[in-house]
């Protein structure tokens, strides 16, 4: 292929129709054909990236290899295509005007007055064609945060208007997500919404294309047929997104639907090769039709919002579905486990995970959850502030320093297992500066976590965060039984601790959650979800 394609999805009536996982399965159906798709995700925002959002205002921040803090959208572009992200799939309007200002700065306007268009709206077409101009793809498929009309998305609808416009017929096309509710009063689905939606699009200058219905009842022929008059567009272009049991569904929903075969009909691409979703049906087989089934304890401060721990739980699907078994995620609030709580909350879990997160509240709870899981040889995962509060657990209650802390928590505690990184003690911005990104990891012979890994000597990690495991405290704990068995050699950090005496009983400084796919399941997931199994066994 010569010309790289385009693909817009832009979304209207509502916020969280799924325009990630739309384009997430749409480019999974393009994959499966041949074409090399990648995704990007325009965030209308102005904070430079998700890094500084607490998880209730805007769920998790998903971290690429190269250590870019993105929305949570590309964490199901990942799942999905099983390829990696990076720096250029997630722009956000803050990013953007940074880049603008920065170069008025530097004169590069030539006296010129700065303006939202030409300069911004410039600049976002220039992002928007990286990943094409890379010559890595066939096809670019581009998600506009926010909702069409919004004050702060203009830019970016103009910046495709434009595109549009340069780039040609045939080359970029517009697909238009809306809702079309149901009314239970009535008894009907209205169209009037999607309408509106549309016709503020067209305002803008932009036609939609192809409009993704979503819907919690089917779309008859007849609503179809008054939508494609109305909204303009072609009656085939007019597809269904009905709700879902699980949003692996959706990539062969829409292929039924033939959102697939229209794209490629509009972009004048071949259609005649059928999708090879062998493996994604085999997964979704394994999903579906577990043989057994095991509890799991999610212990965090943000488990009110599920889209706070999304990577952590799709992980557990993925890793299920190898194992045959379907896994039930308890969330438990860290900051309301204590001494009178414990026992009721913890009882009947196969296995205990320890979530990360950042700030004190909630810390005691989550050492005491740790503490259960060793007492009780209940399978154990720590991640990231999981793995610290694990240290902090085992130099309490095993090595006997009852004043353990992480300097995180208490900046004068006489023992810091956990501490500031030398080069972290003199940052004062929060955004971008903590340890982010892949690093590489070796693996101690004869060690439970080198097992899990299938053998493997070293292994690359994504990471975020600025405290670390004080190797001050290696040899007394070691001593004592917690053993280090993952060090990244270039710092001499330790990555991993486990206990050799417990059944299963990892942490881990990194986030193994944000590589795990459809077809490629996190080992550690996969061994923590079998250890579980075990234990429910026994």
């Amino acid at each position: 292929m010569s010309q790289t394609k385009y693909i817009f999805v832009t979304g209207g009536v509502t916020s969280s129709l799924g325009k990630g996982i739309i384009a997430a399965s749409l480019a999974k159906l393009l994959q499966a054909r041949g074409y090399k798709t990648t995704i990007q995700k325009l965030d209308p925002y102005i904070n430079v990236d998700p890094g500084t959002l607490n998880p209730y205002e805007h769920g998790e921040c998903y971290v690429t290899d190269d250590g870019a803090e993105t929305d949570l959208d590309l964490g199901h572009y990942e799942r999905f295509l099983n390829v990696k992200t990076s720096q250029a799939n997630n722009v956000t309007t803050g990013r953007i005007y940074q880049s603008v200002i920065e170069k008025e700065r530097r004169g590069e306007f030539l006296g010129k007055t700065v303006q939202v268009v030409p300069h911004i709206t410039n600049e976002i077409k220039r992002r928007v064609q990286l990943l094409g101009n890379s010559g890595e793809y066939d096809i670019v498929i581009t998600e506009i945060g926010g909702t069409v009309g919004d004050i702060e998305s203009l830019p970016y609808i103009e910046s495709v208007r434009q595109l549009l416009w340069e780039l040609g017929d045939s080359n970029a096309i517009v697909i238009h997500l809306t809702l079309v509710p149901y009314l239970s009063a009535a008894g009907e689905l209205k169209t009037k919404p999607t309408q509106h939606s549309v016709k503020t699009l067209m305002e803008s200058g932009i036609k939609a294309d192809v409009l993704v219905c979503r819907t919690e009842h089917e779309i008859s022929n007849e609503i179809k047929d008054k939508l494609a008059l109305f909204c303009n567009v072609k009656r085939e272009a007019v597809i269904q997104s009905i709700d879902a049991s699980t949003i692996y569904d959706v990539p062969l929903l829409m292929q039924e639907e033939g959102l697939d075969t229209v794209v490629l009909k509009k972009l004048a691409l071949r259609d005649d090769i059928e999708p090879d979703l062998t493996q994604w049906k085999e997964f979704l087989g394994q999903h579906k039709n577990p043989k057994n089934e095991v509890n799991i304890g999610l212990i965090g401060k943000y488990v009110e919002l599920q889209d706070s721990y999304k990577s952590i739980l799709e992980a557990f699907i993925h890793a299920g579905a190898v194992n045959e078994v379907r896994v039930n995620v308890k969330s438990i609030h860290s900051e309301h486990l204590s001494e009178k709580s414990l026992q009721k909350e913890l009882k009947d879990l196969d296995g205990i995970l320890v979530a990360p997160g950042f700030g004190e509240r909630g810390i005691e709870g989550k050492i005491k959850a740790v503490q259960h899981a060793r007492e009780n040889n209940i399978p154990f995962l720590g991640i990231c502030l999981g793995m610290q509060m694990a240290v902090i657990e085992y130099a309490r209650n095993v090595l006997g320093l009852k004043d353990a802390n992480s300097t995180e928590m208490d900046e004068n505690t006489p023992n810091p297992v956990i501490n500031l990184m030398e080069e972290q003690k003199t940052v004062t911005n929060k955004g971008g500066t903590m340890r982010l990104g892949a690093w590489d990891c070796e693996l101690l012979e004869g060690s439970l976590v080198k097992k899990v890994y299938n053998g493997a000597d070293s292994i690359s990690e994504r990471h975020r965060h600025r405290y670390e495991f004080n190797s001050d405290y290696k040899a007394q704990l070691e001593a004592k039984g917690l053993k280090a068995t993952g060090i990244n050699k270039k710092t001499n950090l330790v990555e991993i601790v486990e206990i050799p005496e417990h059944p299963w009983f990892i942490g881990v400084q990194y986030h193994p959650e944000y590589k795990s796919t459809v077809a490629s399941p996190h080992p550690l997931f996969v061994g923590f979800v079998k250890a579980a199994l075990v234990h429910k066994t026994q």
